[in-house]
């Protein structure tokens, strides 16, 4: 199957136009008229990952997070990102990145699912698809109230995470959850003008935990890639589903930080 009959395919279910401005989502490396037996998919394009792909003999690696954000000036490999691009191009390995246009239509609601809120909706709304309103996050009832504590439990339980970092009063009561996959300190005034008493996202840095907390929003911090990585499931199956004649493998789950 032809790289650009599968894009076309991709961009049925996650159009480019819901990515947010400042992105960079679609075919960032490759030849579009490649033929593709093998697609990996991963969160991020890391030396390991790369690895695991070209060793699994990959044709098209399909990953969240973009390779490319910004202009390229120089390509070589006396940088990270250059030597990553020339590695792709001797392999004739193509790249596609699903970056927000997936928060938007995917990732969402699977971390709101993750969390079983009910009576949800986006919590930044950016968008209508099915005359639905889609956008960043999801906020929601929590199955029944909890303690911080407890929710911080929750949250490492079923999104499978080992660690979280929380700010506020481990006592309070929780009810109503706000839910931001990724880099999500941004969201702090959406989850309270949605009536949050809680939002799980990660990349929370000091000073925008305690703001937040003494705003009457408790924090809890899971990690950027604990709350995304389960894109790399989803989209093995999803993509299972939707090229049933090719090879498809999901990056190992490796979280990039661990506590010593």
């Amino acid at each position: 199957m032809k790289c650009s009959e599968i894009i076309e395919i991709l961009r049925e279910n996650w159009p480019d136009q819901f990515a947010l401005d400042w992105d960079n989502v679609g075919l960032l490396v490759g030849r579009r008229e490649k033929e593709v037996s093998r697609i990996f998919t991963c969160l991020d394009v890391t030396e390991e990952t790369l690895e695991q792909a070209f060793d699994w003999g990959a044709d098209l690696i399909i990953s969240h997070h973009p390779l490319i954000f910004s202009a390229v000036k120089k390509i070589t490999d006396a940088d990270p990102l250059g030597a990553k691009i020339l590695k792709l191009a001797a392999k004739d390995v193509a790249c596609y990145a699903m970056h927000t246009n997936f928060d938007v239509l995917g990732m969402a609601k699977l971390n709101g699912k993750s969390l079983e809120l009910k009576d949800s909706r986006a919590l930044e709304a950016t968008g209508v698809r099915d005359e639905q309103e889609v956008g960043i996050g999801r906020v929601g009832e929590l199955p029944r109230t909890m303690t911080v504590e407890e929710l911080a439990l929750w949250v490492k339980e079923k999104m499978n995470i080992p660690r979280v970092n929380v700010y506020g009063d481990p006592g309070k009561r929780i009810s109503r959850a706000a839910i931001s996959g990724g880099s999500g300190k941004s969201m702090v005034r959406q989850a309270l003008a949605a009536g949050a008493q809680a939002l799980v996202t990660g990349d929370i840095d000091y000073h925008t935990g305690i703001d937040a907390v003494a705003g009457g929003l408790c924090i809890i911090d899971a990690g950027h890639y604990g709350t995304e990585y389960i894109f790399i499931s989803y989209m093995e199956k999803k993509l299972a589903q939707l090229f049933p004649d090719l090879e498809i493998q999901g990056a190992k789950t490796a979280f990039p930080c661990r506590m010593i």
